[in-house]
């Protein structure tokens, strides 16, 4: 996930579900010394501390580590006494920072177990979506999710949440509710709902794991045209099986064309942007990633997609990391018209590991291309037609969130007459190349 991308796009959507990868630790030294070390740090702060300095040693993508002196870092590292957990914590953010690069970074317990909630799709709580309504100033239910304990239990749009297990929520910020919402599966809640025109009721549910829904979607007539309209919010490691369901669906529903709207989205899985990408190129290279030996992985598409209909990509600032892997993809094989602004231009893989204490590192494992061979890195993928909002258009969709894939959504409108002047490109024909994936280590923020 791009936790650097603008924060405040009116489309940029809130994380809440995800899968990590755990890797044992590398050491570059001899087991016997390994040992000894391992047995004077065991059970303290030094051990995260080693095993944070080993794996940025093993993987990291840049071998000469910001022109650093990595071994003096690990000797600083070590030389110091951690009295807890978080003074260690520190010094090792404070190392990773040496190296410039904003995507290599350590969680603490807290940090990582979100990041894992996030990339899992999946998420233990009671199914729903929620705002702070502008009017009202009340917590608001958006949505109960499909097959969710609030859905059956007759939760709907509109609900105010007043009170969470006797708490108020007056004044309570969205971030807080969740929280509060959220826990072990197979525990109890109970929800004061508010509803209009009647009295309160005190609602008792269970908590339960639910997949979150990261594609959303529906069929629109545009005059003459039976558009399928896609929205996907992240890469999670259910999105590539929801998106499928979606092409699916809507192709038994006769689309004739396609919009697919990656705005706002952050990325996630890089296995979840290839496996997307292969449902709509039937032919062509998908990405390529080099690490830090110089070795290059390619992913191309492998004769499995959905459609061959035509298609149009939003996309805008916060459209990031896979969601360039895919529009990319999309671009550079001349499989669909992108239409919107720049992309956040991110062009690196990490692997993430979970270490033992509970905590996790991101690192950074390899640069990623389109498959012209484009680096994005800093710069983003430039859309086929550039069209930016301005402030009172981006007011209005944030205001009216309905309003979004909407004629009245003017980026939205643009790739529809897109779509209909027919002036955009077809899939390309008879390439044949053999499919590669990466590992479940390699993942894609």
């Amino acid at each position: 996930m791009n936790s650097s991308a603008k924060n405040h796009s009116l489309l940029q959507i809130a994380m809440i579900g995800g899968a990590i990868a755990t890797t044992a630790t590398v050491s570059l030294f001899g087991p016997a010394w390994t040992r000894s070390v391992r047995a004077a740090l065991q059970d303290s702060p030094k051990a995260v501390v080693d095993q944070v300095w080993q794996l940025v040693n093993s993987e990291y993508v840049d071998g000469k580590f910001n022109q650093q002196d990595w071994l003096a870092v690990r000797k600083n590292l070590l030389s110091k006494e951690y009295t807890s957990k978080e003074e260690a914590y520190v010094a090792i953010r404070e190392a990773l920072q040496k190296l410039n690069d904003p995507y290599t970074r350590f969680m603490d317990p807290q940090q990582f177990e979100s990041l894992t909630n996030q990339t899992s799709g999946e998420v233990s709580g009671i199914g729903i979506r929620m705002e702070l309504n502008e009017t009202t100033k009340r917590l608001t239910v958006l949505e109960a999710i499909e097959n969710s304990p609030a859905l059956k239990a007759g939760i709907k749009a509109g609900d105010e949440i007043l009170a969470i297990d006797g708490k108020s929520t007056h004044q309570m910020k969205v971030d807080d509710a969740s929280k509060l919402i959220r826990g072990k599966e197979g525990t109890p809640i109970t929800l004061r709902l508010g509803r209009t025109g009647n009295s309160t009721v005190d609602l008792k549910l269970t908590r339960a794991k639910i997949e979150v829904p990261t594609v959303s979607y529906n069929l629109k007539q545009e005059g003459n045209r039976r558009v399928g309209y896609i929205r996907l919010r992240e890469f999670s490691a259910h999105a590539s099986e929801q998106m499928e369901r979606a092409i699916r669906n809507l192709n038994a529903q006769k689309v004739d064309s396609y919009v697919l709207d990656l705005r706002g989205n952050p990325g996630g899985l890089l296995q979840a942007s290839v496996e997307i990408a292969r449902m709509w190129l039937e032919d062509g290279g998908i990405v390529r990633t080099v690490n830090r030996q110089g070795v290059n992985e390619d992913m191309k598409a492998n004769r499995t997609a959905l459609t061959k209909l035509p298609l149009a990509v939003l996309v805008d600032g916060n459209s990031a990391s896979a969601s360039e892997i895919l529009t990319g993809a999309l671009k550079d094989n001349k499989r669909a018209v992108v239409v919107g602004s720049q992309t956040f231009g991110k062009a690196l893989v990490q692997s993430v590991h979970e270490l033992p204490d509970g905590s996790g590192l991101a690192v950074t494992i390899a640069h990623y291309y389109t498959p012209k061979g484009t680096d994005i890195n800093h710069k983003g993928i430039a859309p086929d037609i550039k069209l930016e909002l301005t402030e009172a258009q981006e007011r209005q969709l944030a205001s009216n969130p309905q309003l979004i894939g909407t004629q009245n959504d003017p980026q939205y409108a643009r790739a529809i007459a897109a779509l209909s002047s027919n002036n955009f490109a077809r899939p390309p024909l008879n390439q044949t190349n053999p499919s590669m994936s990466l590992g479940a280590r390699e993942l894609k923020f």
